[in-house]
């Protein structure tokens, strides 16, 4: 067994072929659902919005960071809710927080 600094089998967190870690964030995602595809706080200040991102630990919708409200990760902020995903249909893409990297 393979030790990390932590003194944790590092083995057991290490990605595909040499990628960054795990995120264990993921595998303790619970079925949620959806709020409605807005940015409440962007339509109480008038403001538009580029993408909408969800909580995946709520539900909680919010505005992406690079829409002018950057709602999204103020709710990370405010909750420690980990992980959101875009709103896009089709899409697989989710971003961790806690990891500042896909997931």
């Amino acid at each position: 067994m393979t030790l990390d600094a932590q003194g944790t089998d590092a083995i057991d967190r290490a990605g595909l072929n040499g990628q960054a870690p795990r995120c264990d964030h993921i595998d303790q995602l619970p079925q949620v659902q959806y709020g409605p595809p807005e940015c409440k706080e962007c339509l109480t200040l008038g403001r538009p919005w580029t993408r909408l991102l969800v909580c995946l630990i709520c539900g909680w919708v919010a505005c992406s960071d690079d829409a002018q409200g950057g709602h999204a990760k103020a709710h990370y902020q405010e909750t420690d809710h980990p992980v959101a995903a875009t709103l896009e249909p089709r899409s697989t893409w989710r971003w961790c927080y806690v990891h500042c990297r896909t997931v």
